[in-house]
């Protein structure tokens, strides 16, 4: 297996790497069962965040722990750290891998994650970077959907709510575009549409995609319903915008009436209104357990960019 040197971007995986990662997020399944291990012991992994975060932060910090590394970290490094004073991320970063072994970056800005690899010697782990792309809650999405269906190839998958600005969805997109006959189906308010970039890398990849307003017809075709947030954070002054495109998508008993017996209802998180809580015991609702993959994909990232 060749070294994972940074996680950037969904379209750095193939499916056979995605594979290996998933074999060792098993393992770290196992490793979690009996109480953590000392593979990671004398590492230390720095978390810089210039955005909130709370299951992505934690459940970073929890996998270095349950390996037997330690933590540094940054809560909020827009406000809390030397950006406030005019440091460029690259400068950070140059610092920062000073102390640390790996570092974890959260970003308000597309690209960040690439630039801060650009200059880092140590592993750089995109931990999300604006309404550009998330890839590890992409990893995660992939290995949960491999886990509650069944399969990756030949799926059909909604993906439904802030499509424009969501970077899980997107990073999404590329990963499953990677695997045999899936189909998607965006449903989203016209203002947050999934972006052209996505429709063009599935239409010149071959994959089947189709842009649909009544969320009731596709519920009945998809094998995953991928919710999300309509991200009031990225309207700014666009008050109204906002307003128009929320709650306009909701799951709630009435849509789980007409979904697949064997469906499953996926999210990000945090959800606001989207799914109504009545859903929350239905057990296609796999959210949850969903979060809770995070921490084993997460375990299975760190020990392979510090090739433990």
């Amino acid at each position: 297996m060749d070294k994972l040197n940074h996680v950037i971007e969904a379209q750095q995986f193939t499916p056979e790497r995605l594979s290996d990662i998933f074999a060792v997020a098993r393992e770290m399944e196992q490793v979690v069962r009996h109480y953590g291990s000392n593979i990671l012991n004398r590492r230390l992994m720095a978390t810089l965040f210039y955005e909130p975060s709370t299951r992505t932060r934690l459940s970073f910090e929890a996998a270095m722990k349950r390996l037997g590394g330690e933590v540094i970290t940054t809560e909020n490094a827009r406000e809390f750290s030397s950006a406030a004073k005019g440091e460029t991320l690259e400068d950070t970063v140059r610092i920062v891998e000073g102390y640390a072994d790996v570092i974890v970056i959260r970003h308000f800005e597309s690209g960040a994650a690439r630039r801060a690899a650009s200059v880092a010697r140590v592993p750089i782990i995109n931990a999300g970077d604006g309404p550009g792309q998330h890839p590890t809650q992409s990893l995660l999405d992939v290995y949960t959907i491999q886990k509650e269906v069944g399969r990756l190839d030949g799926i059909t998958v909604a993906m439904v709510g802030d499509l424009a600005n969501g970077r899980t969805a997107r990073s999404l997109a590329y990963l499953l575009a990677k695997y045999k006959d899936v189909k998607f189906y965006f449903v989203a308010p016209e203002v947050v549409r999934m972006k052209d970039d996505i429709k063009e890398y599935l239409h010149r990849h071959g994959v089947f995609f189709a842009e649909e307003e009544d969320l009731f017809k596709v519920a009945a075709m998809a094998d995953v319903i991928y919710q999300t947030r309509i991200q009031k954070e990225r309207f700014g002054d666009r008050t109204a915008d906002y307003e128009n495109a929320r709650g306009k998508y909701i799951i709630d008993r009435e849509l789980l009436q007409v979904m697949k017996e064997r469906a499953v209802i996926m999210h990000p998180l945090p959800r606001v209104d989207e799914i109504h809580p009545e859903v929350d015991t239905d057990p296609r609702a796999a959210y949850f357990r969903q979060a809770h993959n995070g921490l084993y994909i997460r375990m299975a990232l760190l020990k392979m960019v510090l090739n433990a």
